[in-house]
């Protein structure tokens, strides 16, 4: 008797804010566009935290970082760990102990000491990985930059001058024609795990983790090309001048990305939309061989991103600390023909990473284990048929991107409250204010809404054993403490 258990192939890109996505047919991704056509979108998927490690450690465990133990890149000296605690399970050791046959190609970046392969995966080309790459410059770096002479002259368009640590640059344009290394050699992996799976009899996973649109945006010509002139105008909130927020976000901006004009801002986020492109190349060519292979009816397609970037947004790039919405909200669209999803729909129920290995696991027909999940199963959202009681509000974890800032958000549709133990919180009406310009949490008119976040914030805490506890002096900030979790 043949195993009818759904197929599924996961595609992650690395650093895609939602907005990216270009949903015309003529546009820079028109096969995620003709892709979303047959899938359910998914349009408030949210990351738990603003960068890699601690957001794929979430969609791997489908805990959050109070629970998996990590919080920063694990990758290098800053590493606050080195990967998920002692006895965290994968949901893929799940799924392979199942019988399903499970394939891996691209960025790890989940665990320092352990690889895919550790818990239930065939590798075929893996990076960010144990015994791999350590990101981050070395002592030695820093001693041959100090024999070299500094920089001088004009500076070129896309770079930041940053003197002593050497200068970066935000976007290049690479020579036409030229290979995507890393993505090219993921893609290639991905494939060679299709022709596998093929003919077998075990159902399968294949995940396919790219890195692009990660900074730098660094693209051939032939992708800027596809990039219209409307789409790299400088957003609403460029016009931020972040007075009203923490100092960290004002630092950020006057001391990197105010050396970059105007013209270079718009610049860069061609280069960014630009690699989305690029990244929607390989999406149509991965979902043209599974059509190849004859497996397209009865494989559920999830395609997702990590984490965002604010690519201009107030005047920031990259990811980090700034609790904006673009580093958290990504794009998500999840097709499976044989499956009977709202085809076609958009569901706006608010969905975390960690909602995707109970989801996993129902769709394979496999129990929930023992010791629960963050998130719940998306069965019933996908099938345009949410819960009553589903979630009417997200939270966020983040410790810092190795810099150490302890920041929580809870944010509903209406209203966003930022906890900032580093600086002064935020409170954004997201109704009247959706670009998160002014900042109402000092406000005494809306102190009560400020009260009713924090409880929110304090009830998922205790939930999700996210110890932010103490009341000393110096360390208990926030405006109401975590005897609110007990309060209605």
């Amino acid at each position: 008797m043949s195993d009818t258990r759904p197929n599924f192939l996961v595609i992650m890109t690395d650093q895609q804010r939602a907005d990216s996505v270009s949903l015309d047919t003529a546009g820079w991704t028109p096969h995620l566009a003709s892709f979303a056509r047959e899938a359910v979108n998914l349009s408030q998927t949210y990351c738990p935290s603003p960068h890699c490690c601690p957001s794929r450690a979430t969609f791997f465990t489908g805990l959050y970082p109070s629970r998996h133990g990590v919080w920063n890149n694990v990758l290098n000296q800053h590493a606050l760990s080195r990967g998920p605690r002692p006895g965290v399970r994968q949901w893929s050791t799940s799924l392979a102990t199942a019988g399903y046959d499970l394939h891996f190609s691209g960025k790890w970046h989940v665990d320092a000491d352990s690889d895919p392969e550790d818990h239930g995966w065939t590798e075929h080309h893996t990076s960010a990985a144990h015994g791999q790459d350590h990101h981050g410059p070395k002592w030695d770096f820093y001693e041959k930059l100090a024999r070299e002479p500094a920089s001088s002259g004009p500076r070129p368009p896309g770079l930041i001058r940053r003197p002593g640590y050497g200068d970066q640059r935000i976007y290049e344009t690479l020579p036409s024609g030229g290979k995507m290394v890393h993505d090219d050699d993921a893609f290639a992996g991905a494939l060679r795990a299709l022709e596998q799976v093929k003919n077998g009899a075990k159902p399968w996973m294949l995940y396919a983790g790219f890195i692009g649109p990660h900074d730098p945006y660094a693209v051939p010509p032939e992708w800027l090309a596809k990039i219209p002139d409307f789409a790299c105008e400088l957003p609403p909130s460029y016009a931020d001048d972040l007075r009203d927020k923490p100092v960290i976000y004002q630092r950020l901006r006057e001391q990197l990305w105010d050396q970059l004009s105007p013209n270079e801002v718009r610049e860069a986020r061609r280069h960014y939309l630009a690699y989305c492109a690029y990244t929607d190349h390989l999406l149509g060519r991965l979902l043209a061989k599974l059509d190849s292979i004859g497996q397209r009816e009865n494989t559920i397609v999830i395609f997702l991103s990590d984490h965002g970037d604010y690519a201009g947004d107030h005047g920031l790039f990259c990811k980090g600390i700034a609790g904006f919405r673009a580093a958290y909200h990504v794009p998500c669209y999840v097709r499976w023909p044989a499956g009977k999803l709202a085809t076609g729909t958009t569901q706006e129920a608010l969905v975390s990473l960690a909602d995707f290995g109970p989801t996993f696991l129902e769709l394979a027909g496999l129990p929930v284990p023992a010791f629960g999940f963050t998130g719940r199963s998306l069965v019933p959202v996908l099938r345009s048929v949410t819960p009553a009681d589903w979630r009417d509000a997200l939270v966020t974890q983040c410790n810092g991107v190795e810099l150490a800032y302890t920041q929580r958000i809870v944010f509903t549709k209406e209203w966003k409250y930022i906890y900032n133990g580093f600086d002064r919180d935020e409170l954004y009406d997201l109704v009247n204010d959706p670009h998160e310009m002014t900042n109402l949490a000092a406000r005494p008119e809306h102190r009560d809404v400020v009260r009713a976040m924090c409880r929110r914030l304090w009830k998922f805490a205790r939930a999700e054993g996210d110890e932010l506890l103490s009341n000393y002096f110096t360390i208990g900030l926030a405006p109401f403490g975590p005897a609110e979790a007990f309060r209605d």
